[in-house]
């Protein structure tokens, strides 16, 4: 039996497959791979009437753009490996969606429902004292963002404490993104990487020409899903994609286990009796299956693992039957797994594409803090009041009067959150758009993930080029 392999070796790995499609030299090949900087903390804090010392990392994988960009994400399961295997891919994320930032992640290895709010709030700020000591956080440096465990509280703690050494600095907002709405965060980012896994997959199920090689009819109305994970990811994927797509969700799973109803869920009313008895099992209408993977063997259109990585593997992978897989999640499918997926003609969405709709919003919410001002601000009466003029015109000219209903839809301005979409969608269709151009030009790519990571490794070869490093 042949050793694991850690999750950064595999994203190596995932590399030098995609190179070999490329001209870039090897030795720009082994610089792009490596991580730049890696900062491992340790510090005490107070529990009770003693203390404890607290394991943390933040990786800095890339400086071919700055800042670094990259979440923090609070879990027992956290290790230098899997820091280091996330910035890397945040790397590839940002460069692959045009977002002008090198790849971060950071990690501190707890579990935070075992930590009250204040202990988890002096957890917060000792972890970004450290950083700024080390010069590991700033606006044009390095800037945070949320992860698993992690949203708009900490980053609220992250900001007053970066702002409290940093005193006086005019851009210190923008060292954090994630922040909530009313400190200086974005409308919209909270809904960001699910809203993003729905704009991809609406773009991928739009290929008439590829779906039918999956035996699928063009479009997401109509289809299948089944959620692994309904965090913050996976509940804003399924919610978007029943609104917006007509999609039918016809299986959850969570921790503490699956779901099924093939008459579809209803995903607002499951949250909310989750949120009040702690379980999804029980669900009116709906039939307990099995463990929290027991989901992913479900027969549908679209599976949706947004949990955490390794969920698909040697062991299951055989017994997967969707169609599509939408990896929410960072790492759910492992190298192994992936081959086999790939011999049974699944179409895999891969990670550091489909989820990238947070770290797309991200820097919104960075451009928006170093502009100082709301999206939509200054050009939204303006464009009302030429709207309107324009509707005046055709009245008179027409003699034809529109409703108040359709003539309020017709000369309003864009909000600040409608902007946000805007920008998300054209960036997740877009990305798309490079990375199935990528694939077909070249037929000896095999899956879509190579086609992606031959893509963003083009960008991120032509920034050093430019730079001078590699003449």
């Amino acid at each position: 039996m042949s050793a694991k392999v850690s999750f950064f070796k595999s994203v190596e790995q995932y590399i030098d497959k995609a190179a070999a499609y490329t001209d870039i030299p090897s030795g720009l090949v082994e610089q792009i791979k490596v991580c730049n900087l890696v900062l491992q903390i340790r510090f005490p804090i107070r529990v009770g009437d003693n203390y404890q010392v607290i394991e943390a990392y933040r990786v800095q994988h890339s400086h071919h753009r700055l800042p670094t960009k990259g979440g923090i994400r609070y879990s027992e399961m956290v290790d230098q490996d899997e820091v280091m295997a996330l910035a890397a891919l945040m790397t590839y994320k940002c460069a692959l969606v045009d977002v002008p930032f090198g790849g971060a992640k950071g990690g501190i290895k707890i579990n935070p429902a075992n930590y009250t709010v204040e202990q988890l709030q002096n957890i917060t700020r000792r972890y970004t004292t450290e950083l700024i000591k080390k010069n590991f956080i700033g606006p044009g440096i390095d800037v945070p963002a949320p992860d698993y465990g992690t949203g708009p509280r900490e980053m609220a703690w992250i900001l007053d404490t970066y702002q409290a050494f940093r005193h006086g600095e005019i851009d210190s907002i923008g060292c954090v993104t994630g922040k909530p709405v009313t400190q200086n965060g974005i409308r919209g980012r909270n809904e960001a990487t699910g809203r993003g896994v729905f704009y991809g997959l609406r773009e991928c199920l739009s290929y008439a020409d590829d779906m039918k090689k999956l035996g699928l009819s063009p479009g997401i109305a109509g289809k299948t899903m089944v959620i692994q994970g309904l965090g913050n990811v996976g509940s804003h994927t399924g919610l978007i994609s029943i609104e917006e797509g007509d999609v039918k969700v016809i299986g959850v799973a969570e921790r503490e286990g699956s779901i099924y109803d093939p008459n579809g869920l209803d995903l607002a009313k499951l949250l909310q009796f989750r949120k009040e008895t702690g379980s999804i099992i029980g669900f009116p209408g709906s039939k307990h299956i099995g463990g929290p993977s027991a989901a992913l063997e479900l027969e549908c259109d679209i599976l949706v693992p947004a949990a955490l990585e390794n969920q698909i593997t040697l062991e299951n992978a055989d017994r997967v039957k969707a169609k599509i897989i939408a990896e929410a999640a960072n790492g759910p499918v492992t190298a192994e797994a992936d081959a086999i997926l790939r011999s049974k003609g699944v179409l895999v969405l891969p990670d550091f594409y489909i989820n990238a709709g947070g770290v797309t919003v991200s820097y919104f919410e960075w451009l928006k803090n170093l502009s100082h001002h709301r999206f939509g601000r200054l050009e939204n009466r303006f464009q009302r009041n030429i709207f309107t003029g324009l509707l005046n015109k055709v009245e008179e000219m027409t003699g034809k009067q529109v409703t108040q209903r359709d003539r309020d839809f017709l000369t309003r301005g864009g909000t600040e959150v409608e902007l946000v979409n805007s920008g998300l969608e054209d960036t997740m269709t877009i990305a798309y758009q490079q990375v199935r151009e990528t694939w077909r030009e070249n037929p000896s790519i095999p899956d879509l993930r190579t086609a992606a990571f031959v893509c963003a490794l083009r960008k991120i070869a032509s920034d050093y080029i430019s730079m001078g490093i590699f003449p």
